[in-house]
């Protein structure tokens, strides 16, 4: 089954919360809504999306349900792409390889922002026990205040099933290097031109390493990538990496080489979809617990 080309009139759903999801669409011409709860009185549109820009991209990479629905604003046209056509899609256009991370990675950019800011506002909610401080905070939760006061509304934590067998496809490869214990894989503040499949050992994530206020915030253990991010985003890095044992070996994957790895092990791509899909959904639910929490302290 290939990818094909449809079109919507205005008003039309072209996906609905919920559902499975077996194809995911890049928008080619016109604009579409993103809405939780569509057409009910508690509707909320959460985004926009423009043309260029990929969507239910998430339900086919995870095999995870709609989390939204998706409608056609004025005439729309798309690409749809079935979940059993993605390699093919990919063969003939190595370039999306990298596209579709780079969407997962701004959508993840501005989640992470997002979230940090409503946990700044918790915090201070929780040590002062006032909001005044935040009250524009608050304004821009009008909106979200329709969704989390939903009968609808679920708050789930992600689940990494998928990704977890993922990652057990990939098979142990000799690429790349291997290090010591304690040796520096990247530091705080470099530019981040690469990312890192880890096959074996154990690297620590931290932040301020080195430094009295150093703090360890994630072990990654065999199979699993990182430092993907920065990659992506073309930023410095925020964290340091670090071989937590000996004989830690790490692949290296540049940006310029995702297409020639897709066609050697199309199972390393998958799994790093599966991670940023799994990520993003992890902030998201962390994001709007802290919401949440900061409406219920609202409305006490």
């Amino acid at each position: 089954m290939s990818t094909f080309e449809r079109t919507f009139n205005g008003g039309e759903v072209i996906i609905r919360e919920g559902d499975s999801g077996n194809t995911f669409f890049q928008l080619l011409e016109g604009r579409v809504g993103v809405f939780k709860n569509y057409d009910k009185a508690d509707e909320v549109q959460v985004a926009v999306i423009e043309p260029g820009q990929y969507f239910g991209e998430m339900a086919v990479i995870e095999n995870y349900p709609r989390s939204s629905t998706v409608v056609a604003i004025g005439d729309v046209k798309v690409v749809e792409i079935p979940a059993e056509a993605l390699n093919e899609y990919f063969t003939q256009n190595p370039d999306k390889i990298l596209s579709i991370m780079e969407v997962f990675g701004s959508r993840i950019k501005k989640m992470t922002d997002d979230c940090n800011e409503a946990k700044k506002a918790l915090d201070d909610v929780r040590r002062t026990n006032s909001r005044d401080k935040y009250l524009g905070f608050f304004a821009q939760m009008a909106q979200q205040s329709i969704y989390l006061t939903s009968k609808n509304f679920r708050l789930e934590r992600p689940s990494a099933e998928e990704l977890r067998a993922a990652s057990k496809l990939i098979q142990s490869s000799e690429d790349g290097e291997t290090y010591n214990y304690g040796t520096i894989i990247f530091k705080e503040g470099d530019i981040g031109k690469c990312m890192y499949i880890l096959h074996s050992g154990k690297v620590g994530i931290y932040s301020k390493y080195g430094q009295v206020d150093e703090l360890k915030l994630q072990e990654v253990e065999p199979v699993a990538c990182f430092g993907e991010m920065e990659m992506l985003t073309g930023e410095g890095r925020d964290t340091t990496a670090v071989a937590e044992v000996g004989d830690t070996r790490v692949e290296i994957i540049n940006a310029d080489s995702l297409p020639s790895l897709f066609q050697s092990s199309p199972a390393k791509i998958d799994m790093i979809l599966k991670s940023l899909s799994y990520r993003l959904r992890s902030i998201t639910y962390d994001y709007f617990k802290a919401c949440k929490e900061i409406y219920d302290f609202n409305n006490d």
